[in-house]
């Protein structure tokens, strides 16, 4: 049976909203979907990456949590 591991990357917004995009691994499969709109997207390499994108693109959220 595969192993299911998550993470996530999370960004805020100039109107201090958080937002979260969760990455699913399920053996070499990942999966990566967005808590506020509901995107999602299978992402074999770089899912970080792919998350890191679509929170400054369609949420304009770049404001790294984990760099203040």
């Amino acid at each position: 049976m595969p192993q299911i591991d998550t993470s996530k990357v999370s960004r805020w917004d100039q109107h201090g909203r958080e937002h979260v995009v969760r990455i699913q691994r399920t053996g070499v499969q990942r999966t990566i979907r967005c808590g506020t709109c509901g995107w999602r997207r299978g992402a074999q390499f770089l899912p970080w990456l792919k998350a890191e994108e679509h929170l400054t693109e369609a949420h304009q959220a770049t404001v790294n949590p984990a760099a203040v």
